[in-house]
């Protein structure tokens, strides 16, 4: 690896210089099957590798929580927003190393080998909440055992069978992630999850794999020894192992340590393993934009546009042809059906509502609640009832949104569209990422939501309030005072609103 060139000034107490690498991948189809010693590797992939350097010295503050777009920008700070959506983004790994012992503080506080201990006391089961693995010839080995985790049982297949422990999703206990996390799902508008690896030295938990989530890596305790290699499968749709005679030579090899951030895209190929020498290393993986793509909003909102446009354009009532559906070669039918599809590109540039209930439902319905504190009391309306004369000012505006769809109470053939504000004020921290479980479902085994339904009359006041700093309640687009109450009121009960 070439040296770093150091630009630095003394802050007053410490000097806290941050390196940032970018990374480029080799401009080559082929890579060359992974061999040689370790130092020949290391010369090779410095032909082979392009990577820009900057090291700048700065003090970093902690976590900036002001607001979503100012946590972002103190999460991968020094590095800008918009360079990193610009030039990293689903297109490059990113390495910042950190020398700021504050910042190194801070991620150790997140999680810990020694929180295990008193974790374990809480109730943890094999499977549900942690994983016990090890990478043994390319293959992950799990030595997971049944129900309950027992602490000791714990420790003694870290320190005896070198086995890495996976912690699921620690937002569920730790307040610091949750505050992270409810941040990142704010600005990002997508579920966000976290795993915890703790490995012990000479180790390693998982193969050679890629990912189909944007991963953000905080090394927390230790060190960890990282290689990522050429994507096989860019911005890939699924988890996969590669064998090391696939992957051939990494492309980036690098060292963590506490306070260190790596970024890479879905589809990077990547392993990690504790050096000999560093007793374990604990790192968190956040990672984000799963089924987030275009291509899956296509297949939510596409059905919406069809439903919609057939009521309107009889070309797409007309049957299909006779026997189409028994028909093996259905070549024939592809030219109707581009031109379906042209009529179809051309309504939805006129359309002004675009609907995507499912996905919205199902990021609203599982993301995060707001993060309050672990001892305050669960929400309930307070301050003044909106009267019609209030002065009123949406709250969680980053926790609610409005869909248009059928009636949902409504079985009949006939079904009226609905305005529906749905919110995730009452969603359960301890059940985040962990599946459809327990409070999640109703007593008939659906799916629960937060939220108020509307005539469709009500849409444009409601979008009135969510566009709005403040505004009054007498001049809400409805006809009558007592629908501008009867609206205020409803989502003044979900405190989705306070009068002022």
């Amino acid at each position: 690896m070439k040296e770093v060139s150091r630009i630095s000034r003394q802050g007053p107490v410490f000097e806290s210089a941050t390196k940032m690498y970018s990374f480029e991948y080799p401009n080559y189809w082929n890579m060359p099957k992974k061999g040689g010693k370790h130092a020949e590797m290391g010369k090779e992939m410095q032909a082979q590798c392009k990577r820009a350097k900057v090291e700048e010295a700065c003090s970093l503050s902690v976590m900036n929580f002001e607001n979503p777009d100012s946590l972002f920008g103190s999460f991968i700070s020094p590095i800008k927003q918009e360079m990193f959506f610009r030039e990293y983004w689903e297109q490059k790994p990113l390495l910042v190393q950190r020398n700021d012992p504050l910042l190194a503080a801070y991620y150790q506080s997140l999680f810990q080998l020694s929180d295990l201990k008193e974790l374990c006391s809480q109730g943890l089961y094999y499977g549900q909440d942690i994983n016990i693995c090890r990478c043994v010839n390319g293959k992950k080995k799990v030595l997971n055992k049944e129900g309950k985790v027992n602490y000791m049982q714990l420790k003694k297949d870290f320190d005896q069978k070198k086995a890495t422990i996976q912690f699921h999703q620690p937002q569920r206990f730790k307040e610091e992630l949750w505050k992270i996390q409810e941040k990142l799902e704010c600005y990002f508008g997508s579920l966000v999850g976290s795993n915890v690896y703790i490995t012990p030295q000479g180790s390693q938990g998982l193969p050679p794999h890629y990912d189909d989530v944007e991963v953000f890596i905080l090394q927390l305790e230790g060190k960890k020894h990282w290689r990522l290699y050429k994507p096989t499968v860019h911005l890939a749709r699924e988890y996969n192992v590669e064998s090391e005679d696939r992957i051939g030579n990494p492309t980036h090899e690098f060292t963590l340590k506490p306070g260190d951030l790596l970024y890479f895209p879905r589809g990077t190929i990547h392993q990690a393993d504790t050096p000999l020498g560093i007793s374990y290393s604990t790192h968190v993986t956040i990672s984000t934009y799963q089924n987030n793509s275009w291509g899956d909003f296509l297949l939510d909102a596409i059905p919406g546009l069809v439903f919609d446009s057939a009521k309107e354009d009889v070309v797409l009532r007309t049957s299909i042809p006779r026997q189409l559906l028994m028909q093996v070669d259905t070549a024939d039918s592809t030219k109707k059906l581009s031109s379906l599809l042209r009529r179809l590109a051309d309504r939805l540039e006129n359309t002004r509502e675009l609907r995507s209930s499912d996905m919205k439902k199902d990021f609203i319905m599982n993301r995060l609640p707001p993060c309050l504190g672990c001892d305050s009391d669960p929400l309930t309306p307070g301050g003044k009832l909106p009267k019609i004369d209030s002065k009123i000012r949406l709250q969680f505006r980053d926790h609610a949104i409005i869909t248009v769809e059928p009636d949902q109470e409504n079985s009949d053939e006939i079904r009226r569209d609905m305005v529906y504000v749905y919110h995730s004020l009452k969603n359960r921290r301890e059940t985040h990422m962990m599946g459809r479980e327990d409070d999640t479902t109703s007593e008939e085994g659906t799916s629960q939501t937060h939220g108020l339904r509307f005539p469709l009359s009500y849409l444009d006041a409601l979008k009135q309030i969510w566009s709005s700093s403040t505004v009054n309640v007498k001049e809400l687009n409805l006809i009558s005072d007592e629908e501008k109450e009867n609206l205020a009121l409803s989502l003044w009960t979900e405190c989705l609103i306070e009068v002022i």
